[in-house]
């Protein structure tokens, strides 16, 4: 009887599970799908590269996603047969609470498998890929920003434009660049023809102008001069314009679990700070965990008696999330600023949440209802039914 039980639950789990992982990833995703969207529409970007950006961001949020869907899954599932009384014919058969956790165990090492999975090798997998396709697509699709007989703006502290653009070689003809990159020095750029040209190596491009001179107007000085030139080069950083970003050493979240550690390991060999390595070390632990927590506290939760256990149980994983990543960024920020130690900052949400799990667990097995629960689902109730009744209070004609 206690595998067909342990499967049944199982089930009761899995659809939710689907269902929260949809809904969380599409509502994280929002954000970042309307600047990807935005390239699409203003800068001509093939729809396919950016379904190709899509799956190098993903591991990102689905490593914050899983953890959340499955908390939702667990309060949704329990919450159901409680309603149903279901959870009541299962202890009066002689199934103990601690009888009925097993698969619930099962899907919290799965998630933490996958959480870990995804903190450990995606999500830096994912952000080094993503890194090199938005130089390779600003490499490839390089005057795509600028348009011909248009003053283009695109490019921090530069304006440029171009009477011809070749859009075979990337070739441009009657070019004038007004550089104001320099607060204190202003250029204006006049050359016959010029050409993007990449470069791997600092991932930017370079306009390589020819044939040319620059009128400089130095406000320190005071004074006007001219230069006319051969060839001059342009530094144009295309990911700075496509995705805000800038020239910075590999980030740690970039790094493996291995890659972390010889990094910190390095470093400190040769003294120098490693704290931003050691908070990426320790979340790549403590996300993951935060999967066995959330089940922990979510099975006591869920087998409290209500009536819309869909309902409240969205709403508590809601309150329950939000509460966890806050407390999850309030400590990595203290961490990164050194005002608390790494493994502190990191597992301090995963801590309170495994006491208060602790707390619950014990007092649900012995069958007692918490009066405090009851109150909370009682005034949660009340709101619900005010907010209802205005609502059809205002629509009445």
């Amino acid at each position: 009887m206690g595998k067909i039980v342990h499967r049944y639950v199982f089930r009761e789990i899995l659809v939710p599970f689907l269902f929260g992982l949809s809904v969380f990833t599409f509502i994280l995703l929002i954000a970042r799908l309307l600047k990807l969207i935005e390239l699409v529409v203003t800068r001509g970007v093939p729809v396919l590269n950016i379904l190709r950006l899509l799956s190098y961001i993903m591991p990102a949020f689905l490593e914050v996603t899983v953890p959340m869907a499955m908390l939702l899954a667990i309060l949704v599932a329990f919450g159901r047969l409680s309603a149903d009384s279901e959870m009541v014919a299962l202890r009066s058969s002689g199934l103990s609470l601690y009888q009925l956790i097993a698969p619930v165990a099962m899907v919290a090492l799965l998630a933490t498998a996958a959480t870990a999975a995804l903190s450990i090798w995606a999500r830096p997998w994912g952000n080094r890929a993503l890194k090199t396709a938005l130089f390779d697509l600003a490499r490839t699709r390089a005057s795509a920003g600028i348009k011909p007989q248009i003053f283009n703006d695109d490019f921090p502290g530069l304006v440029i434009y171009a009477e011809i653009i070749e859009a075979t070689n990337d070739r441009l003809h009657h070019v004038l660049i007004s550089d104001e990159r320099d607060n204190a020095q202003h250029n204006t750029i006049f050359a016959r023809e010029g050409a993007m040209v990449s470069n791997p190596a600092t991932q930017a491009v370079t306009l390589r102008l020819r044939d040319g001179f620059i009128h400089t107007t130095d406000g320190r000085a005071g004074t006007e001069y001219q230069t006319h030139f051969q060839f001059y080069d342009v530094n144009l950083d295309l990911r700075q314009m496509l995705e805000g970003a800038r020239q910075r050493e590999r980030d740690p979240k970039e790094l493996t679990l291995g890659q972390l550690g010889r990094a910190i390991g390095a470093k400190r060999a040769a003294g120098l700070p490693f704290l931003p390595e050691l908070v990426e070390y320790h979340r790549k632990f403590s996300i993951p965990f935060a999967c066995v927590v959330f089940a922990l506290v979510a099975v006591p939760l869920g087998v409290q008696p209500v009536r819309a256990a869909r309902s409240r149980g969205f709403t508590v994983s809601l309150v329950m999330i939000f509460a966890y990543y806050v407390l999850l960024s309030v400590g990595q920020a203290l961490a990164e600023q050194a005002l608390l130690p790494a493994a502190v900052g990191l597992w301090l949400p995963n801590a309170t949440f495994a006491a208060f799990g602790v707390y619950l667990f014990g007092r649900a097995a012995r069958e007692r209802t918490l009066v405090q629960l009851e109150r909370m689902q009682s005034g949660l109730v009340a709101l619900r039914d005010r907010l209802l009744g205005r609502l059809g209070a205002e629509a009445a004609p």
